[in-house]
């Protein structure tokens, strides 16, 4: 009798989650079709409206000319050599930026975070140096390291620092004081609570603000193009405004698009990775 009521209840759960899969996929069907169909009807206005007058082409080009530019810089390359390079330029750039300043954003936001001392000395440059524009600082980096890859780099890690710091720094004081206060009760150390206790609680923080942040380092290395530079994305807006070349402009903003959408997912997915514990609300 228990034995067929277990599996009754069994069977009930299965149904139950089979029913909230149903439910999830129909969703996003749902969804991927009203995105599909406001991204035709933007285009489709775009493109008519372009066609008869109202929407000047000469500034805002129309789709179809942004498309044709995409597939003749795939096809015949752009002139500052095969698209795929400038967009691992960029990419190689973007990344390296990323992954230095969210490195430093996050050591320097859990050391401030646990260390009220540091944070009371450092407080005051930080507050003054994250009220500085930091595209401003584009020129300095390229009159200091040149046109290569290090300038870029450099705005990149600029740009990324504050964003990461800022939550990391957050993330730890918002950390559980009864946990902490439990870790030391059982005789954990300062560096077992930073690392058991403090940590993994400010890891949502932290993961949040890689998401804001891959595309601040891509503004960063693109900017940097944009001032000076060899290669890059970057220069290819800019070789494109010097034409006045719209579609040139808006078909480099389409490939920067999908590399940052790119980007996104991988993030996305090393978030759910981290974060399985996350109960997942639908």
């Amino acid at each position: 009798m228990n034995d067929k009521i277990i599996m009754n209840r069994k069977s009930e759960i299965t149904k139950l989650e089979q029913a909230s899969i149903k439910k999830v996929k129909e969703h996003w069907r749902i969804v991927i079709f009203y995105r599909f169909m406001f991204l035709t009807a933007t285009l489709s206005s775009w493109e008519i409206l372009g066609r008869i007058g109202v929407i000047d082409q000469f500034f805002f080009s129309i789709p179809s000319k942004i498309i044709y530019q995409i597939c003749i810089w795939i096809i015949k390359g752009t002139s500052q050599g095969p698209l795929w390079l400038q967009v691992l330029v960029t990419l190689e750039e973007t990344v390296l930026g990323f992954l230095i300043g969210a490195v430093m954003g996050i050591v320097s936001g859990i050391a401030l975070g646990r260390n009220k001392m540091l944070a009371d000395i450092f407080s005051i440059y930080i507050k003054i140096a994250n009220a500085i524009p930091r595209i401003v600082l584009g020129s300095i980096f390229i009159i200091a390291l040149g046109l290569g890859m290090a300038s870029k780099v450099a705005l990149a890690v600029v740009m990324v620092f504050f964003v990461v710091f800022g939550n990391a720094f957050q993330g730890v004081r918002e950390a559980d004081v009864n946990l902490i206060a439990n870790a030391k009760v059982l005789g954990a150390n300062d560096s077992q609570i930073t690392f058991k206790v403090v940590l993994p609680s400010a890891l949502s923080w932290i993961l949040a603000s890689l998401h804001i942040s891959f595309g601040f380092a891509l503004v960063g290395a693109v900017v940097g193009e944009f001032l000076g530079s060899k290669q890059g994305i970057g220069l290819l807006i800019a070789t494109a405004q010097g034409a006045f070349n719209a579609a040139g402009v808006f078909a480099a903003m389409i490939v920067l698009a999908v590399v940052a959408l790119l980007a996104d997912y991988l993030i996305t997915r090393l978030e759910n990775r981290l974060l399985k514990w996350r109960p997942n609300i639908q």
